[in-house]
């Protein structure tokens, strides 16, 4: 089973870094255009609104990678003093605490894009359930990392060793 699920993760993990590096290098044109355009000739009415969606698209996917690598700020001394089964104990908690909080934000992530359903984004007319689809999205595929984290703290090393 764990193995199923580290090849699942291989795999959005691959397409998530590509969407998120087309987004970021998308952003750092978009604002070069706009510094660029303003400057020289007269400014895009259009950059400024892509940056922002761009930028927002690549924080979450950002957050995302660093989730699944186990990279977000985290402080573990104190989890870390603690005797093994308390050590996996504290980790199973904190593990349900942030399962708890993707539930809920994709609850509301789905909600907020229902809400917004008829409305499309001001200068590109892009739809904008489409620029809020990266909150649920995110958060179902953190969610899924969540689950792999605590599968691992209950399978023995040697079936949790890849190959």
């Amino acid at each position: 089973m764990l193995r199923l699920l580290r090849s699942i993760e291989r795999g959005i993990d691959a397409v998530i870094q590509r969407i998120a590096f087309a987004a970021l290098a998308g952003m750092i044109l978009t604002i070069t255009l706009q510094i660029v355009f303003r400057v020289s000739f007269q400014a895009l009415v259009w950059s400024e609104e892509a940056a922002r969606y761009l930028l927002v698209w690549t924080t979450f996917l950002g957050a995302v990678l660093a989730y699944g690598r186990g990279r977000h700020i985290a402080v573990t001394f104190l989890v870390d003093a603690l005797p093994d089964k308390l050590t996996t104990a504290a980790r199973l908690l904190a593990h349900a605490a942030a399962i708890t909080f993707f539930i809920v934000i994709i609850v509301v992530g789905f909600r907020y894009m229902r809400l917004q359903g008829f409305q499309v984004s001001a200068s590109l007319r892009i739809p904008m359930p489409v620029v809020y689809a990266v909150i649920p999205v995110s958060a179902i595929v953190m969610l899924i990392y969540a689950v792999r984290d605590v599968i691992e703290l209950f399978v023995p090393v040697s079936e949790n060793a890849e190959g």
